[in-house]
């Protein structure tokens, strides 16, 4: 279902399974696979702030943090790679030593993904494909995307659905909102590469990930 319409422009690179991409001068972008990150031991203050958690989200957390470390040294030297990362209290992670850094970072079932921008908001998001009820669709989707989605097969649809959920979920990200910023008002098309809300521009990487993940960011990333 891609429309063909707004084709992002790319900059692109995979190292040991990790896709890299750049979106503009300012934004970057990695998403990979969680066991492909295993080998890569956790910063010591990224293990003290999951001492709380299961087993489970807690590789999640590592792994995504991990992932934005190597995004950061690789981009911006070795000294981002290894830079405290704090949290707002929206839950939004931020550069305390890098103010002028954005960052976002997702985790789902064993996809993780990590963004910063360079002076510009960003949000990341990846969701994993999981039956999306009615009740669901009504809530999230405009009633021509509902149309679209309804005339596809059950597992087209949630695949469909996911790539949705994760824009309106990278646009509040981005903002700092979070929930609070009513991610299912945002209007997202059907098979949609590429778009805009508000201020922000959104990117859904179709052809660059088989789990949904989209990227949003500030109009200034050129």
């Amino acid at each position: 279902m891609v429309t063909g319409r707004e084709r992002p422009a790319y900059r692109t690179g995979r190292r040991g399974g990790t896709v890299r991409l750049r979106l503009g001068t300012r934004v970057r972008v990695a998403v990979a696979a969680q066991h492909l990150l295993a080998h890569l031991p956790p910063s010591p203050p990224d293990l003290a702030g999951v001492g709380d958690l299961t087993a489970g989200p807690r590789a999640e957390r590592l792994a995504a943090r991990t992932l934005l470390r190597t995004l950061l040294a690789a981009e911006l030297g070795r000294a981002a790679g290894t830079t405290p990362i704090a949290v707002h209290g929206s839950g939004q992670p931020y550069l305390p030593a890098w103010p002028r850094i954005t960052i976002s970072l997702s985790h789902d079932a064993g996809t993780v993904a990590a963004a910063f921008g360079r002076g510009v908001p960003v949000g990341i998001d990846v969701q994993v494909p999981v039956p999306a009820p009615p009740a669901l669709l009504r809530r999230c989707c405009t009633p021509a995307a509902r149309a679209v989605l309804g005339d596809l097969p059950a597992p087209v649809r949630d695949h469909e659905f996911a790539w949705i959920w994760t824009v309106q979920e990278a646009c509040v990200k981005a903002t700092g909102a979070g929930l609070a910023g009513r991610p299912w008002t945002i209007p997202v098309p059907v098979g949609r590469r590429a778009g805009m809300w508000n201020d922000l521009r959104w990117v859904s990487l179709r052809g660059h990930s088989r789990v949904p993940v989209s990227v949003a960011h500030g109009i200034g990333a050129r």
